[in-house]
């Protein structure tokens, strides 16, 4: 299975990389199966509903949030209704939507998305996300030809845990949150691919994806003046792409993506 995901889409520069160029990375590559993060996708904050209908029309097959999952309130209602959106599995217990579920791909084999987060440096304490990941694996992972887990969190090295500690019961598992793509796409020895962040896809002449002044303005200085908005330059599309063997679900191939912007260009020789 050819399999494409997409780090967090930061506003209204993320979203045009992904709906302008994802149709035709799904056509050359012939992508299988398209997990897209879209957390960030409405004004660097959460993701609004209609921003959601976008990215699933340029070709996500799920959309994954993260710690903003409902800034934009009218997700909170939404996700109820479009099953392709995951939200946190480990998120409040009352929180609406699901946190992993089974889909198909094109040709009716079963794919397991879920979303965890992580817990160090993150602003508040959520459920232990490896009781979580094992629960989820447990229960799901059998009745998918792939299984991937975006884990959504700030630290490497808990990044790298759930990495190993997923070995051989995951097809991928990806990082996302920090918007700073790392180098380390490998292939762990039980047969995961992992990569411990994806990056975002958003314009990188920027601090994470948000216009600099600002940030720059509270490192200097300690205060705030205004919001943070999203720099609006061109973006990169950032990610990774993944292949698996339908008998194991093993991965068997992985790449950084790279397209557009300011980033070195990247992606699998096909």
């Amino acid at each position: 299975m050819k399999i494409l995901f997409l780090g967090d889409v930061v506003g209204r520069a993320g979203r045009a990389a992904v709906t302008e160029r994802l149709p035709k990375l799904r056509e050359d590559w012939r992508l299988d199966f398209v997990v897209v993060n879209g957390e960030n996708a409405s004004n660097g904050m959460g993701l609004s509903g209609e921003h959601a209908k976008l990215l699933l029309e340029a070709g996500a097959d799920v959309v994954t949030l993260g710690d903003h999952a409902f800034d934009q309130k009218d997700m909170l209602t939404f996700i109820e209704g479009e099953k392709r959106i995951i939200r946190p599995i480990n998120f409040a217990k009352q929180a609406p939507g699901r946190g992993a579920a089974l889909f198909e791909d094109r040709r009716g084999r079963k794919v397991l998305v879920a979303q965890i987060l992580g817990q160090v440096f993150m602003k508040r304490a959520f459920d232990d996300p490896f009781s979580a990941a094992d629960d989820t694996l447990r229960r799901l992972a059998g009745q998918a030809q792939a299984v991937l887990i975006d884990f959504h969190c700030e630290a490497t090295s808990e990044k790298m845990g759930m990495g190993h500690f997923c070995d051989g019961r995951a097809s991928l598992v990806v990082g996302t949150h920090t918007h700073v793509p790392t180098g380390d796409a490998q292939i762990l020895p039980g047969g995961t691919a992992f990569l411990s962040d994806a990056g975002m896809c958003g314009d990188y002449n920027s601090v994470i994806g948000m216009e600099k002044a600002e940030p720059l303005r509270r490192f200097v200085t300690g205060m705030s003046k205004t919001r943070f908005q999203p720099a609006k330059g061109e973006a990169t599309l950032s990610g990774v792409y993944v292949e698996t063997d339908d008998r194991t679900g093993k991965a068997t191939r992985i790449e950084m993506v790279r397209q557009g912007g300011r980033l070195q260009q990247s992606g699998p020789a096909l």
